[in-house]
């Protein structure tokens, strides 16, 4: 296999695609805000980012308020969540798992299904109809909770499993088991609390705003810069670990490193926003064919880029249809995810071969 760095012999090209990603991000960004239920037009919303006074107060509302936060929780989700992908791919040698690969998406789950499955349909009601969905700091302490313990799980197991697969299939093994504990759950609780978990698990950027936004936007910022902090020892786990710590690489410090960024950036998305899934599987893949290199210090930020217009885009087609009640995101980015895996899958069969 060979190494990553070569690839940067074509750096020029690869750094002009990063900046015309960065273009693409924000005409994406402006076009998100303006689109939605009220109609308000795109010269009037570039005036309203500028800080110029509004034509309409209610249109300058809408924008700062509650289209602008909408966008920012849509462009943290799709960095997070892409940024979180690539690095279990690369960790597992493996092109077809995502962030959810360790349970922490399950964790989570279980944590928010805690509190509206257990805690009686007024809790959860509330918390919908009057912040949104993922807008209650009850919900989100609990999924927060629920990741942190399958995170501090799996961090404890890490420590003991020294082979990346059987770590994998441990993920997986207790993705499984909380997914059950869910669904027996559910199968024991009111319609109406049913319901309420499911709306959650449909995924949702619109339901985050204020403080919330905040704390999402440092925790993912954090994993962010710890993912970027590990583009080296990225590289060099592509080589394989014997390779890797020929090189001198501590494997099991960066592996403690990398699972950690991951659990920080999913774990904190699913709290706030609910799974939302395929970004992380799909634009990793996305952004290797775009920059056809496999070096992490330029995979990085392409799939940051990549990551935050694909996400963006798609809370873009889910106010389409133009009714009250936009599609929910997760429903969008599987529909546009899924035939991007397909296609990985039936263009190079042998799956592998993506990271040479």
């Amino acid at each position: 296999m060979p190494s990553p760095g070569p690839d940067l012999a074509a750096g020029r090209p690869r750094r002009a695609w990063l900046l015309a990603l960065v273009g693409l991000v924000a005409v994406v960004f402006v076009l998100d805000i303006a689109l939605g239920p009220v109609r308000i037009p795109l010269r009037a919303v570039v005036s309203i980012l500028g800080g110029e006074v509004a034509d309409s107060p209610a249109w300058a509302f809408i924008v700062r308020q509650i289209r602008l936060p909408k966008a920012l929780t849509a462009l943290t989700v799709g960095s997070g969540l892409a940024v979180s992908g690539l690095q279990m791919q690369t960790l597992f040698r493996n092109p077809l798992v995502g962030p959810s690969a360790l349970g922490l998406t399950a964790g989570a789950g279980l944590g928010v299904a805690v509190v509206m499955l257990a805690s009686g349909n007024a809790v959860g009601g509330w918390a919908i109809r009057a912040l949104g969905v993922g807008g209650s700091w009850g919900l989100v302490l609990a999924a927060t909770a629920g990741a942190a313990l399958v995170m501090a799980l799996v961090l404890a197991l890490s420590a003991r499993v020294r082979d990346n697969v059987v770590l994998l299939i441990v993920g997986l093994m207790i993705a499984s088991i909380t997914g059950a504990v869910v669904s027996l759950w559910q199968y024991f609780s009111a319609p109406e609390q049913i319901q309420e978990y499911l709306l959650w698990t449909f995924g949702s950027v619109g339901g985050v705003g204020g403080s919330h936004l905040a704390v999402l936007a440092t925790v993912v910022g954090g994993g962010l810069l710890v993912a970027f902090a590990s583009a080296k020892p990225l590289n060099a786990l592509l080589l394989g670990e014997n390779y890797a710590r020929s090189m001198g690489l501590a494997v099991g410090r960066s592996r403690t490193l990398i699972i950690g960024s991951t659990s920080l950036l999913a774990g904190a998305i699913t709290a706030f926003c609910g799974p939302i899934g395929f970004v992380g599987i799909a634009v990793p893949h996305l952004t290797r064919g775009l920059l056809r290199t496999t070096d992490h210090r330029l995979l990085l930020p392409g799939t940051c880029l990549v990551g935050a217009a694909l996400t963006l885009g798609c809370d873009c087609l889910a106010q389409l249809p133009g009714s009250q009640t936009p599609l929910p995101l997760s429903v969008v980015t599987s529909l546009l995810g899924a035939p991007v895996v397909l296609w990985v899958v039936l263009r190079r069969p042998n799956v592998r071969s993506l990271f040479s």
